[in-house]
């Protein structure tokens, strides 16, 4: 039976895991190598696997309060011209029709918040320094000299995981796509009240609510090579790659300044083949499956991820067949997210015709809408 568990990184998958789990009546203990336990980043998007996630999870409310809950996505010429789309989702439509988007620091303080709530032991400025285990258990040491002894160990420390290099050490590494992602912070502007994604330009552009006053401008570009682009630089180089688009992106290029919040990042994947385990220590989200943001999934599958690993833990007691179970619940699941968004993004460097990509990821989108 797993009574304890310690859950390495305090990023959303490893909360989601830990407050699945301690509702279930686990006593989990989590550690997080930031002293501060800081979040960096913009606002993200999230779609209705992921707002059926944080439903499940008891988060969606405050998602909505102080987040943005919409009911559809509206296409764009890269001109700013509407293109008929798909009609919005009725009022008081569930989870899974909807969308949204969130500020990092929000959505991290929410879940951070949870945490501390559900009496969570949270212990900063620590990670892993080393493990070993039997089949009943395993002894760890943290980087801090303490050690402790625990039925389970949950690798959730992201796309560079020192865990998954412990338990992994010939596992395939992080890959660069040859695209990087351009984030923006700005003011909303009413009449963006859902997505809006604009096609036809020389890059694909898109903006998300992310609260009642705020949205955030994404840009992905394609950038070989994975170059550096000095800070100084960011305000010049952004206003010439959003320069041919028109539509509400216009004023956000005009309003571009010193004062902009523009977060830069190069996309890179990973995906562990099954299993993601070894013995008493399972690997969850990023450290498992990194995927790039054209799905916009990444954070709805490291929710699930925890969840249906507290499920598993809840329905037996015998550990492998827990983690067994686990890993057929998830892998084809993250799979999909991983390797559609991958695809999505060769298809937009290769100029891939806009109706063939949204056929794509409508195919995907459908079967991520089925129960996980």
């Amino acid at each position: 039976m797993v009574k304890d568990v310690l859950v390495v990184g305090g990023g959303i998958g490893g909360m989601s895991a830990a407050l699945a789990m301690a509702r279930n009546g686990v006593t989990v203990t989590l550690i997080d190598s930031d002293p501060n336990w800081r979040v960096y980043g913009a606002g993200i998007t999230i779609t209705g696997m992921s707002l059926r996630a944080f439903d499940q999870l008891g988060v969606l409310d405050q998602i909505r309060e102080r987040g943005f809950v919409h009911t559809g996505m509206r296409p764009m010429r890269f001109d700013g011209e509407r293109i008929p789309g798909p009609p919005p989702a009725p009022p008081g439509a569930p989870p899974i029709m909807c969308g949204g988007g969130i500020m990092r620091p929000v959505l991290h303080d929410i879940l951070s918040t949870e945490v501390r709530a559900a009496g969570i032991e949270v212990r900063l400025g620590v990670t892993v320094d080393h493990l070993t285990q039997d089949d009943n258990g395993v002894d760890v040491v943290l980087t801090d000299g303490s050690t402790a002894r625990y039925d389970l160990v949950v690798g959730a420390d992201g796309i560079y995981s020192k865990m998954r290099e412990m338990i992994f050490p010939d596992a395939p590494r992080p890959q660069f796509t040859d695209q990087g992602c351009w984030r923006i912070v700005a003011e909303r502007p009413p009449e963006v009240d859902r997505a809006e994604i604009y096609f036809g330009g020389p890059l694909k552009v898109g903006m998300s609510p992310i609260s009642q006053s705020h949205m955030y401008v994404f840009l992905l570009e394609h950038v070989p090579g994975n170059p550096w682009f000095a800070p100084e630089t960011h305000v010049e180089h952004l206003a010439r790659l959003m320069a041919p688009f028109g539509g509400n992106i216009t004023a956000v290029r005009e309003n571009l300044g010193e004062h902009s919040q523009i977060v830069y990042r190069p996309l890179e994947w990973l995906l562990l083949p099954d299993p993601w385990y070894s013995g008493r220590v399972v690997l969850i989200g990023d450290a498992a499956h990194a995927t790039t943001p054209h799905m916009a999934s990444g954070a709805g599958v490291a929710v699930e991820d925890g969840l249906v690993l507290a499920e598993e833990l809840a329905r037996t007691d015998d550990v492998a067949q827990a983690l067994r179970g686990f890993m057929d619940r998830r892998f084809e699941r993250a799979k999909l997210v991983v390797e559609t968004s991958v695809q999505q993004g060769r298809n937009e460097i290769d100029g891939t015709e806009r109706q063939q990509q949204t056929n794509i990821l409508a195919v995907a989108s459908k079967q991520l809408a089925a129960a996980f």
